[in-house]
């Protein structure tokens, strides 16, 4: 039922011929399946309890396709996709900044295991659920002893702003520090 992130369990197979089908086009960087990987996003389909499995299996995915096409002289990356989820704390409500904290710390510790090169933080739309999903992945690579680099995307709407009505000039203060 539109739950993509299941497939890396159920048909690995397809989403190993997607990463290939990147890396024999000559992409340096494939992303993970795992938009959609935190609890909250995952319980939306009845699989909230499989965020680690997931996300495991889906960086090992990523990460046997990079590899296979790896050389010294051009080496392959692998992005540990974290999208927005379902709900955000200005716009939609129904989350808290500790709870966003929570799920992408829990969503990167299983990307970090499964071993990804960094993580991707994309189509952001709400600069409290960035600040505490960045957090979240402090936590993870505390926890894990290792270092991450992080890629921030968000998405800017029509009138300038994002969704949560910040302006990127708002967001780079908030984040600048980082």
């Amino acid at each position: 039922e539109n739950c993509s992130e299941h497939l890396v369990l159920t048909r690995p197979d397809i989403i190993d011929d997607f990463h290939r089908g990147y890396v024999e086009a000559g992409a340096d960087i494939i992303e993970t399946n795992t938009f959609g990987g935190t609890r909250l996003t995952l319980g939306e389909f009845g699989v909230e309890g499989k965020v680690r499995e997931i996300n495991v299996a889906a960086a090992r995915l990523a990460r046997k396709a990079a590899d296979a096409f790896a050389t010294p002289q051009k080496p392959r990356f692998v992005a540990g996709s974290m999208g927005p989820g379902t709900k955000m704390i200005t716009v939609t409500g129904g989350v808290r900044f500790d709870e966003v904290r929570e799920l992408y710390a829990e969503q990167a510790a299983a990307l970090i295991e499964g071993g990804v090169d960094l993580l991707y933080l994309e189509t952001q739309q709400d600069t409290l659920n960035v600040k505490a999903s960045l957090l979240g992945i402090d936590d993870a690579c505390a926890h894990a002893g290792r270092r991450v680099p992080v890629v921030l995307s968000v998405s800017i709407e029509t009138m300038g702003t994002m969704l949560a009505g910040q302006s990127i000039e708002a967001l780079y203060v908030s984040i600048a520090h980082r």
